[in-house]
C-alpha cells in the first residue's frame, strides 16, 4: 500500500507539472502537452493585433495624406477655369445658373477646368478636391462637381454622399457619354460644359425619375464604343474598322473564287490533279491613331462670385468618368 500511495503520489506530481505528462503502459510513451498557452504566445497575439490597429489607423489616415500631397487651385468662385477654355460669356452664364441652383435645392454645383491632373487619376483627383473644396451643405453632403482635363482628355461628374440617390454613377455616366463627351469631340468644350451643367442642374431639380430611365434604357452603340476606346480619333478608327473589315470581306471572296476556279480547271483536265494551288492570304487593315491635340483657345478672364465657399460638404468617390 504504501507503493502504491508513493506511485500514486508521483503520478501526482506529474500531472501537477506544467510542461507535459509522460506514461508508459506496456512498453509504450504517451506525451501530452499542457494545454494552457505560454506568455510567448500571448505576447505574440498581442503584438499581432497591434500591427492589425496600426494598419486600420493608416489606412484610415491615407485619403488625407494623399490629398495634403496634390496641388488643388483656389476656390475662387461657382466655375473655377484654371485651363482657360471657357469664353467670358458662358463663364457668367454659368454662374447665374449655378448660383440659381443653390438658392433653390441648397445643392452646390461647382465647374472646375484643371491645367493638369497632378499624375492623379481623375477619379482620385475629383474625390480629393470635393473634400478639399468642402463642396456641398455639411450633413447633407449636397456637392457635385463637374471636372475637365482638357490635357489628359478626361471629365468626371463626383458626386457628394448625399445626392449619390438623386444622381447615381448610371445617369451620371449618361449625361457624358451622350451630352458632354459630343461637344468635347467637335472642340467644343463651352458647348459641353454649359450643357452637362444644364442636364445636371435638371436631374437635381425634379427630372431625376426620367433620368434615371434614360440611363437605364441606354446601350452604347458600336461607334461610341470605338469613340470611348480611341478618342477624338474615333471616328477615324471608325472607318479604318470599316475599311478593313471591306478588304477582309473582298480577299476572303476572292480566295472563293480562285479556289473555285482552280478546281473547275483540274475538274476539266486542264490542270494536273496534284498541282498544288496557290493560297491567297487575306490582307489586314492595320490601325493606327493619331491624336492630334489642337492648343485650346484663351479668352481671358471673367467676373466671378468670390464670395463662394463650400458649405462643408463630403465626398465618398460617387460618380462617373470618360475621355474622348
Amino acid at each position: 500500500m504504501r507503493g502504491l500511495s508513493t506511485r500514486h503520489s508521483g503520478t501526482r506530481a506529474q500531472l501537477a507539472s506544467p510542461e507535459s505528462i509522460t506514461a508508459n503502459a506496456g512498453g509504450y510513451g504517451f506525451r501530452v502537452r499542457r494545454c494552457a498557452p505560454s506568455r510567448n504566445d500571448a505576447a505574440k497575439s498581442l503584438r499581432r493585433c497591434c500591427a492589425w490597429l496600426v494598419a486600420a489607423a493608416l489606412a484610415a489616415l491615407a485619403v488625407p495624406a494623399i490629398a495634403q500631397t496634390i496641388d488643388f487651385p483656389v476656390l475662387s468662385g461657382r466655375v473655377v477655369d484654371e485651363a482657360d477654355i471657357l469664353t467670358d460669356r458662358a463663364r457668367v452664364e454659368l454662374i447665374s445658373k449655378l448660383a440659381t441652383l443653390e438658392a433653390k435645392t441648397s445643392d452646390q454645383l461647382v465647374v472646375v477646368t484643371l491645367r493638369s491632373l497632378r499624375g492623379q487619376t481623375i477619379e482620385q483627383y475629383g474625390v480629393a478636391l470635393g473634400r478639399r473644396w468642402q463642396i456641398g451643405q455639411k450633413g447633407k453632403n449636397n456637392g457635385v462637381l463637374l471636372i475637365v482635363a482638357p490635357s489628359e482628355r478626361k471629365v468626371r461628374i463626383e458626386v457628394g454622399y448625399g445626392l449619390e440617390g438623386v444622381l447615381p454613377d448610371a445617369v451620371a455616366k449618361y449625361i457624358i457619354e451622350q451630352t458632354i463627351l459630343p461637344h468635347f469631340r467637335a472642340r467644343d468644350f463651352t458647348g459641353g460644359i454649359s450643357r452637362g451643367a444644364d442636364d445636371i442642374i435638371r436631374v437635381l431639380t425634379g427630372d431625376a425619375a426620367e433620368w434615371k430611365a434614360r440611363a437605364a434604357g441606354y446601350e452604347p452603340s458600336f461607334a461610341d464604343r470605338l469613340k470611348r476606346t480611341f478618342g477624338s480619333g474615333g471616328s477615324l478608327a471608325l472607318g479604318l474598322v470599316l475599311a478593313g473589315i471591306c478588304v477582309l470581306l473582298l480577299a476572303a471572296i476572292g480566295w472563293l473564287f480562285v479556289n473555285a476556279l482552280v478546281a473547275f480547271l483540274v475538274w476539266a483536265g486542264l490542270l494536273p490533279k496534284r498541282r498544288r494551288r496557290d493560297r491567297l492570304e487575306p490582307s489586314h487593315a492595320h490601325d493606327s491613331y493619331y491624336g492630334a491635340g489642337a492648343a485650346s483657345p484663351s479668352y481671358g478672364s471673367a467676373s466671378s462670385d468670390s464670395g463662394f465657399s463650400g458649405g462643408g460638404g463630403d465626398f465618398g468617390g460617387g460618380g462617373a468618368s470618360g475621355s474622348w
